[in-house]
């Protein structure tokens, strides 16, 4: 008689079909946001070096990109603008007739079955590329509420089907929370940034948004990245002070954060798949050192065992092809 275990943990792994019937986290593209980055102008598509396949579009451009992958599949995108000129208070971003709100109202009426995200923060707007007001060579946070309150319901006024505060500033998903319900839009929801650290990994957003900050850092208002239990904290303020949604930055090297969130809070939880965890996979590829299809679901798919129940990502509309 044998005295091997009669458990066989292989069996299910024999063959793709059995593999697949026991699989415990599948992605589907209901769960992904497609980021669309907007600039002025018409007929404009300038690629980006730093994140191969995706590009800074004029409004016409991102309707026709959006309209694209929707017939894909993909169920919502949110937009990042960046305006004609910027200045030190940051006015295009909460200005009615901004890169942003335009793009909302058009996209309104050529993608009505798009679900319609927005970046609320005011560092691809301003001079100083900082997310909030500054003296000297301090991010002011009090003062910086009232604009972004301002942006978010502006945003949502031209036609977002929820606003994304990615700023970091005490106390702003409080500030938006008021001015929504004020103007009429109490059934809008937020997806605040709530864990959102200070990363190496921003390097070709910043390319594509045109915000790296024109001095010092932002790690006085970006979550250190050694802290778990300050990310919590930061998720239970966001969640009491009105977010609908919270979410983690970077996702892949805070795979733990998700977790610990995911965990600790019942609330829908976002990750993103930030542009460095996107361009290193990219790069890797290009100089056939791993297969991109590969790689790139297996990340997803980590984010979503981790606990995420929405990926933000620029693979989205890859992904929407490879499924």
């Amino acid at each position: 008689m044998s005295t091997f275990p009669l458990t066989r943990l292989r069996r299910f792994r024999r063959t793709a079909g059995l593999r697949s019937l026991v699989r415990e986290t599948r992605l589907s593209l209901d769960d992904f946001v497609y980021p669309l980055f907007v600039v002025p102008g018409e007929g404009v598509e300038r690629p980006l070096e730093g994140l191969p396949g995706i590009a800074q579009r004029s409004v016409d451009r991102v309707c026709d990109e959006a309209e694209a992958a929707h017939r894909l599949g993909v169920a919502a995108v949110i937009l990042f603008g960046i305006p004609e000129e910027k200045d030190e208070a940051g006015s295009g971003a909460y200005d009615d007739d901004g890169i942003v709100q335009r793009a909302l109202r058009v996209l309104r009426e050529r993608v009505p079955g798009l679900l319609l995200l927005t970046d609320v923060c005011l560092c691809e707007y301003t001079s100083h590329g900082h997310c909030g007001l500054v003296e000297g060579d301090e991010v002011l946070n009090d003062v910086s509420l009232e604009l972004l309150a301002k942006t978010a319901a502006s945003h949502a006024e031209a036609g977002a089907d929820a606003v994304c505060p990615s700023d970091m500033m005490d106390g702003r998903v409080g500030a938006i929370r008021a001015a929504l319900d004020g103007d009429g839009f109490d059934q809008l929801p937020i997806v605040a940034y709530s864990a959102k650290y200070a990363s190496a990994f921003y390097g070709p957003f910043r390319e594509a948004a045109e915000s790296a900050p024109a001095f010092g850092d932002r790690r006085s208002y970006q979550l250190d990245a050694p802290n778990v239990r300050e990310a919590l904290r930061e998720c239970e303020l966001d969640l009491a002070e009105g977010a609908d949604a919270i979410m983690v930055k970077p996702a892949l090297p805070y795979l733990d954060v998700i977790r610990a969130a995911r965990e600790r809070f019942d609330a829908p939880l976002f990750a993103y798949n930030v542009s460095g965890e996107y361009g290193m996979i990219k790069a890797a590829a290009a100089r056939g050192w791993l297969d991109e299809r590969q790689a790139a679901v297996e990340s997803l798919t980590a984010i979503k065992r981790a606990g995420a129940d929405v990926i933000v990502s620029y693979w989205t509309r890859e992904l929407a092809e490879w499924l």
